[in-house]
């Protein structure tokens, strides 16, 4: 399987790639990066209804990281191999839904990458500190945000690959995950669990979705275990 064929999976795999961007407007994809994180949490805030920047904030970064942890996820387990997404060619557009607000702005797919835990050091670390320094929300909310965005994008996968009769891909993206969630940044996260042989998440904080208007707790959230 190409890189290409990824969107099978679903929109969060997809990566358009190619000189023309998915949308019209080539100038509104920006690097990922502070200006682009800045348009992205007015638009989460605004679509929310909430004046909660930091509220905003999280569920941004909560965004990019499962799109950039499920096309790592995928690629590596489907493919073989990781996309280096830090290489430059990489653009967001902060308006947009996937798979529309991902663009590879190059006429080839990114190289690989040597190690998969590359996006989390070279593209997720930096667009953290990034959120962090424009509304100053909690570092480990947000990496615990990047966790639980990991173990969607293993529930996305790990039942595809069992639907599409290929179990030693379903077993690699546990096994993936498991890896990735070792990682020191993702460590302290939560919990990856199988019950039944489906992938389940316990997080260690909580998004706070719950605060925006009409929001309420995720299913793997702290505050749910906590009873609140």
């Amino acid at each position: 399987m190409s890189l290409s064929e990824l969107a099978d999976v679903g929109p969060f795999f997809a990566l358009p790639t190619g000189q023309a961007p998915p949308a019209d407007d080539a100038a509104a994809y920006l690097p990922p990066g502070p200006e682009a994180l800045r348009q992205r949490i007015a638009v989460v805030s605004d679509r929310l209804g909430t004046r909660e920047e930091r509220v905003a904030a999280s569920l941004a970064f909560q965004g990019i990281a499962g799109r950039l942890l499920s096309l790592t996820l995928g690629s590596v387990v489907l493919t073989g191999q990781a996309p280096d997404l830090a290489t430059g060619a990489l653009r967001w557009h902060p308006c947009l839904g996937a798979p529309d607000d991902l663009w590879w702005a190059a006429p080839a797919p990114p190289p690989p990458a040597q190690d998969a835990a590359a996006v989390l050091h070279e593209v997720l670390l930096p667009l953290h500190t990034a959120t962090r320094s424009l509304t100053g929300v909690s570092a480990r909310l947000l990496w615990g945000n990047a966790g639980s965005a990991l173990a969607g994008a293993l529930r996305v996968l790990h039942p595809w690959c069992l639907r599409q009769g290929r179990p030693a891909d379903a077993g690699r993206a546990v096994a993936l995950t498991r890896t990735l969630l070792a990682d020191p940044l993702l460590r302290t996260t939560g919990t990856l669990h199988l019950p039944g042989g489906t992938p389940a998440f316990a997080r260690t904080t909580c998004c706070l979705y719950y605060r925006s208007p009409g929001g309420g707790l995720c299913g793997d959230c702290v505050l749910r275990r906590r009873g609140r």
